[in-house]
């Protein structure tokens, strides 16, 4: 009984997660090379997320869109 529980439990909770992930991307703000280089950073590839990103500037860390 305890098992189907804390499985119940895990799959709403998974369940949930994915579904608020994708709103928080939307979220995020995202910024363009352009504006990047503008405010003083510099667009680097950070291969280990396989994104690229602002590095330095106003929009340090910030994903390049």
């Amino acid at each position: 009984m305890h098992t189907r529980l804390l499985g119940f439990a895990a799959a709403v909770i998974l369940a949930v997660l994915g579904v608020m992930s994708p709103a928080a991307q939307a979220a995020a703000p995202a910024v363009d090379a352009p504006t990047c280089l503008a405010s003083k950073g510099t667009v680097e590839y950070n291969s280990a997320t396989g994104l690229w990103t602002c590095i330095d500037g106003e929009h340090d860390g910030e994903p390049i869109d």
